[in-house]
């Protein structure tokens, strides 16, 4: 029996997992799967303006949270952005990326109300206060040639 329910369990949390990971277009991800991200949040999506060399996906949630996801011309994730009241699950925007995000956070590179994380392959500028906040990442290696972090808004 207890065979049987420990089978069980590590089949569902198979299923799980699997599931989860295709349902986001997460930063280095595929921009298809922005439809997933938009039901996940509950958010409208527009198309933004877009620059050479890269697409804009925006998406807004029911509070008030902004999201804009860059994709290249071949459709991969290369930067995400956000703004709004609240913080926007950064698990799930920098999907692989979060532990990097999180081990160089625990680092503190910031302030009170900042905090930047930058090496080869990630940057991530975070700022905010209560029902204020806004924050850019991006994969610097795979910013299409001609784009800046600064045409990223």
């Amino acid at each position: 029996m207890i065979h049987r329910k420990t089978g069980l369990y590590t089949s569902l949390a198979l299923l799980v997992m699997m599931l989860a990971g295709a349902a986001r277009a997460e930063l280095g991800g595929s921009i298809a799967t922005v439809q997933a991200d938009q039901a996940r949040m509950k958010a409208a999506v527009r198309p933004g303006t877009s620059g050479p060399g890269y697409s804009v996906h925006v998406m807004q949630t029911p509070s008030g949270i902004t999201v804009r996801e860059y994709a290249d011309t071949s459709g991969n994730v290369f930067a995400v952005t956000w703004q709004g009241p609240f913080m926007p699950d950064l698990k799930q925007l920098l999907g692989p990326y979060f532990s990097n995000y999180v081990g160089a956070a625990r680092k503190r590179h910031g302030g009170l109300h900042h905090l930047t994380v930058a090496d080869k392959n990630l940057v991530v500028h975070s700022q905010g206060h209560m029902r204020a906040f806004s924050g850019i990442a991006y994969l610097p290696a795979k910013l299409p040639t001609g784009v800046k972090p600064a045409d990223l808004q």
